[in-house]
């Protein structure tokens, strides 16, 4: 059965973002980059918050970018081709193999899984905290980088109740980044 998957890049003290917002200590390195192509590769959707769809939109335009490297490039077809589905209240348009969302999460996960038979993955925190409180999200991925950002934006949300999980996969990248795979228990 597809799986939806939460999957983004964390602080070591559990945050996605910084306070002021800022990612940059989470830039991959080519093989953790080279890694996230085929992670990405294998998926049949990919549901968006309004903010991670902004800063995904680069790559419909990555290969304009004369520094892009063959990797990011890659990345770029992958992600162009991939459907993406997109819940804002305030985006009128989007670009590429993107639509905005019909329906409820529940509802777009299930006609996504339906139609390519694949795992879809969920990004953004206001959406995934959404999706962890409907009780949707079977694998949680987390790529723990070895920087502290002392607060911001967290990966998991304050929740009703709490859920056990099940280690299922870890890997260690040369950037020292640290890579956890979970599911629900």
């Amino acid at each position: 059965m597809a799986k939806l998957i939460y999957s983004m890049s964390v602080s070591a003290d559990g945050f996605i973002a910084g306070p002021d917002g800022d990612f940059g200590w989470s830039a991959p390195d080519e093989e953790l980059h080279r890694f996230h192509n085929e992670r990405v590769r294998a998926l049949g959707g990919h549901l968006l918050g309004r903010r991670l769809y902004e800063t995904m939109v680069y790559w419909e335009t990555a290969h304009e970018d004369p520094a892009a490297t063959d990797y990011a490039l890659e990345f770029a077809d992958i992600w162009k081709a991939l459907p993406k589905i997109v819940f804002s209240n305030t985006l009128d348009e989007v670009v590429g193999n993107t639509r905005l969302a019909r329906a409820g999460i529940e509802e777009e996960v299930a006609e996504l899984q339906e139609r390519t038979g694949k795992d879809v993955a969920i990004g953004g925190a206001g959406l995934a905290a959404e999706a962890m409180r409907l009780g949707l999200i079977d694998d949680f991925r987390l790529f723990v980088n070895p920087a502290v950002t002392g607060g911001g934006t967290p990966f998991f949300p304050t929740l009703p109740q709490s859920f056990p999980l099940q280690l299922v996969e870890t890997g260690t990248f040369g950037s020292k980044v640290v890579y956890l795979r979970y599911e629900r228990a």
